[in-house]
């Protein structure tokens, strides 16, 4: 399909706005939860659940469509994976008892799952046609800073209305990004198409993960780096406002959304520091901040007097390392994969990804119900530091392998 190079420059800014808005609108309730519990005597667990409940919706969309827009286009895929939060955020406004929470929690993730992998890869040829000469690191980075830096932004937002807007504090966020939803649908209508429809077209099957023979070794090891830096940012979105309450006695819940927005964004601040970096560099500086940043958050609420500057500490560093880890899978993935199936492999990362971001946060569910916060969040970090350690080596030999293999081979699924 043939543009002007100005209206995929355009198209491009409008897919990340999109790209952003959904991300922030999956992390939006954050802050929320201590409100929900105050109102309906919800445990630790239960809250858990209704955060996992939208990682059930993610990885069904991931397994399901992530990868259609490959057949269907960018456009048709992404304008009603938008709708789909548009819907999520009807519920939650429409529906406030448990029932309608889990239910707009899987919506939401439904959008989230599709929205992923088909607004990354759209940005990177969004990109290639409306800047050929430029590197193709800049996409990444900012599809990457995008998905990590919009997950900041939902709590920051709805944290700071929640606390200080008046009005209902469980209704406001939700507007507000309704309105924002709604102007993401418009602007990527206008987005120019990247991916025409193959001829003959292909019949429908589940997500699968299709990469060069030779690659195969890379792509597990960026899947592993995706789910062990998932685990960690999962950890302070679905469950900050717990160990703040919990150990660190603080209430405010502006404070809950500013510590998940300081876990996203210092994730982006560290990848712009890396931008010209290797991957293997990349994923070695992020490795080393995730271990830092999980030691300095447990030693926080193990002093004799917890320190909420510490925990602040340790979430931005567990947050800069977990961000600057995605990203450098994300570019292995992209690096070894050729267009006509990038959104598939995507999707298949993002499916790593977010059941990292499911599994050790219900479990750290499961642990505040038998031992305190403080002893949870020190079982969690150790867990994630050894296997931070036991998969750096492939995970470097991943990113070491994803610079020789070249994109263009014939595909195998791995």
């Amino acid at each position: 399909m043939r543009h002007a190079p100005h209206r995929h420059r355009l198209g491009f800014w409008s897919v990340a706005f999109a790209f952003l808005t959904v991300m922030a609108f999956s992390t939006l309730p954050s802050p929320l939860y201590g409100l929900y519990q105050q109102r309906d005597g919800f445990s630790s667990f239960t809250i858990t659940i209704i955060y996992a409940a939208y990682a059930i919706g993610v990885i069904a969309a991931l397994l399901l469509a992530g990868h259609v827009s490959d057949w269907h286009g960018r456009r048709r895929v992404l304008l009603p994976a938008i709708a789909t939060s548009i819907v999520s955020a009807a519920i939650f406004l429409l529906w406030r008892d448990l029932p309608g929470l889990l239910l707009a929690r899987i919506v939401n993730g439904l959008s989230v799952g599709v929205v992923t992998a088909t607004a990354t890869a759209w940005l990177a040829e969004l990109h290639a046609a409306g800047q050929p000469d430029a590197p193709p690191q800049r996409a990444q980075l900012i599809a990457t800073a995008v998905n990590i830096g919009g997950l900041g932004v939902g709590p920051l937002v709805s944290g700071f209305l929640a606390q200080w807007a008046g009005g209902d504090p469980l209704a406001l966020p939700y507007l507000v990004f309704l309105v924002a939803l709604v102007l993401a649908l418009a602007v990527v209508a206008l987005a120019p198409e990247t991916r025409d429809r193959p001829d003959p077209f292909p019949a429908y099957r589940v997500q699968r993960v299709s990469v060069p023979h030779e690659a195969r070794g890379a792509f597990m090891a960026a899947a592993a780096g995706g789910f062990i830096a998932f685990g960690a940012l999962g950890l302070f979105t679905g469950l900050s406002a717990t160990f703040l309450v919990g150990t660190l006695h603080e209430t405010s819940h502006a404070l809950a959304g500013t510590t998940v927005f300081v876990l996203f964004a210092a994730g982006v601040v560290l990848q712009v520091g890396l931008a010209s970096a290797t991957p293997r560099r990349i994923l070695t500086v992020g490795g080393a901040a995730m271990i830092a940043g999980l030691t300095l958050t447990a030693i926080a609420v193990w002093l004799p007097s917890p320190s909420l500057a510490l925990f602040l500490a340790g979430g931005a560093l567990t947050g800069a390392g977990g961000g600057t880890v995605f990203k450098g899978t994300v570019g292995t993935v992209i690096a070894i994969t050729p267009p006509e199936t990038r959104a598939e492999s995507l999707a298949g990362l993002f499916l790593a990804g977010y059941v990292g971001l499911s599994l050790p946060v219900v479990g750290a569910g499961v642990a505040l119900q038998l031992v305190s916060p403080r002893d949870t969040l020190l079982g969690f970090a150790v867990v994630e530091v050894v296997a931070i350690l036991a998969a750096a080596p492939r995970l470097l030999r991943g990113a070491a392998g994803s610079a020789r293999a070249p994109a263009s081979r014939t595909m195998s699924p791995a």
